[in-house]
């Protein structure tokens, strides 16, 4: 199923899961655990981050060498995994950055292959390089455009302009920014590119994370204002080191309120425990304020969300 059909069947609240796939070279078997952590929670959908490579400084007997290499493939073989084994709709992330229409395109195409027919498109964070774009090749600049793109390859339109091709089915998410992406100079005009987004053909939101729901709130009274009609579900993100107050806020241009982060910095050592209940707090506030679902953030290890769900009666 499309993740809008699972928001509008829903008798329940609807909780899913964001996972990244390991380094390159690194364990599966933990993420396969993680994976059938999750699972347990019955998830109709987990979200799969993409990568693209990156300049890696490597020091060798001649002096250091700059290589290019993909820190975190496996995207793909990670999303067959989840739909086909576990029988849960996986959502691979598509980028701007890092790859060109045409690698997108062959990207989508081996999705549609898989039976997988839900993506979220996003720019991706600015890459140290940029692609070569011998060869006639071209690039999205920004979301709204890979948005356009995988919409015309719904309607059957390819880049070569395939007569015969078949059309794909993909059902289209793209990021929001409760406290607005670092570049926008305002909430409003940052919402007016959520509304290129939503014209260009994404179907839902899913919102960068927040840690004090009033900026969720603002943002969706906005987005209505602005006439974005799409489910707009709210990112989560459960702190469980103290290092998180320092990491989070440059990383991901959010706030992190002071109620928060001085009981933590009064008692570090309960980190993980303050941080269950903050979430928990959110969680309640916003499914019982009219949020169409949850959607978790996870990292390595699914203890501090099966303590945030068991918690919330979820």
């Amino acid at each position: 199923m499309k993740v809008t059909e699972h928001l509008a069947v829903a008798t329940e609240p609807v909780i899913s899961f964001e996972i990244i796939p390991p380094k390159r070279g690194g364990d599966l078997n933990s993420l396969l655990g993680l994976i059938d952590d999750l699972a347990l929670h019955r998830p109709p959908f987990i979200d799969i981050t993409s990568h693209p490579a990156e300049i890696l400084e490597v020091q060798t007997p001649d002096g250091p060498l700059r290589r290019r290499t993909r820190k975190r493939p496996g995207t793909l073989g990670i999303c067959a995994l989840i739909q086909n084994k576990l029988n849960i709709d996986a959502v691979p992330h598509v980028l701007c950055e890092g790859f060109t229409r045409e690698e997108s395109e062959d990207f989508l195409i081996e999705l549609h292959y898989l039976g997988i027919d839900n993506v979220f498109a996003i720019r991706g964070d600015t890459a140290e390089h940029r692609k070569s774009l011998d060869g006639g090749r071209t690039r999205n600049d920004y979301a709204s455009d890979l948005i356009g793109q995988i919409t015309a390859m719904n309607q059957g339109r390819f880049l070569d302009g395939l007569a015969d091709a078949s059309p794909t089915e993909f059902c289209v998410g793209a990021a929001g920014y409760p406290e607005k992406h670092s570049e926008a100079p305002d909430l409003q005009a940052d919402v007016a590119r959520v509304k290129q987004k939503v014209d260009a053909g994404a179907e839902y939101i899913v919102t960068q994370m927040f840690f004090d729901n009033r900026h969720y709130f603002s943002f969706v009274d906005e987005c209505r204002r602005q006439g974005v009609d799409v489910p707009i579900i709210p990112g989560l993100r459960i702190l469980t080191s103290p290092r998180q107050l320092a990491s989070i806020p440059p990383a991901f241009h959010c706030e992190i309120p002071e109620a928060l982060s001085h009981e933590i910095e009064a008692t570090p050592d309960r980190t993980r425990d303050i941080g269950v209940a903050w979430a928990v707090e959110q969680v309640t506030e916003l499914l019982e304020s009219g949020a169409p679902s949850a959607h978790f953030f996870v990292m390595s290890s699914a203890r501090a969300v099966n303590d945030v769900l068991a918690r919330a009666g979820l």
